[in-house]
């Protein structure tokens, strides 16, 4: 593993810069219940409805965004008696999604405050790469066409991000086009470390969070295991 790559996973959990709406409030909010009450809203929707109370997304729109649960028809049909204080409808920093949602529906809340971050730093590089002739503010390659950001030429220095997994701090990077991405490879690490045996490493290891947490991995890129550590696939 490289100096950078060690470097990330020792990361203290002390952060600088601006606090997003609810992201303060998130650390201390429980998921467990909201993703309760809204399984068995589903689960009953769809046993008598015959589909999935899913709000329509384009065909493009990435796994960890796609099928977000339309809460205010599982209200108004009484499937739901309020709404969670969790949820974006009723003012908290998070959407509630399906996924495996062909085989075995399973909801999963998707943080706003991290999909909020990533918008943010990628308005940042879009103004950068096209002030300065379609050339990015990369730092480094920090894996095979992915690069880190140099906060001081993009003006990003103040965006910084807490894994609403582990609460370390993440890196922001991009692909070649600009494209900003989470790495959760310190997320994926403490699984792995947590359960060395009985994990399928030959799949995306972004299943490993997906499977050990309520949150889904928002932002991200497929990881393949590589050298013995998780690395990241561009998709471009």
């Amino acid at each position: 593993m490289t100096g950078t790559l060690l470097g990330l996973l020792l990361l203290g959990t002390t952060l600088s810069g601006c606090l997003y709406p609810g992201e303060q409030k998130q650390t201390a909010v429980n998921y467990r219940e909201s993703v309760k009450r809204i399984q068995a809203a589903v689960d009953d929707y769809q046993q008598e409805e015959g589909l999935l109370p899913i709000l329509n997304a384009d065909e493009d729109t990435p796994k960890y965004e796609k099928f977000r649960i339309d809460l205010d028809k599982l209200n108004k049909k009484g499937y739901l008696d309020e709404l969670p204080a969790t949820a974006f409808e009723k003012g908290g920093s998070a959407y509630f999604l399906i996924l495996d949602e062909e085989t075995n529906p399973v909801v999963k809340v998707m943080d706003l405050v991290t999909f909020q971050k990533v918008n943010d730093v990628q308005r940042q590089i879009n103004r950068y790469k096209s002030a300065h002739g379609g050339n990015l503010p990369a730092a480094e390659e920090l894996y095979p066409g992915l690069y880190t950001i140099d906060t001081d030429k993009a003006g990003t220095g103040s965006i910084t991000l807490t894994s609403v997994y582990s609460g370390q701090p993440l890196e922001f990077i991009m692909d070649k086009d600009g494209v900003v991405y989470v790495d959760y490879i310190f997320d994926i690490m403490t699984v792995v470390n947590k359960n060395e045996n009985g994990q399928d490493m030959s799949k995306d290891l972004r299943l490993l969070l997906e499977h050990s947490s309520y949150f889904v991995p928002v932002k991200s890129l497929p990881y393949l295991w590589l050298n013995s550590q998780p690395v990241p696939q561009p998709q471009s």
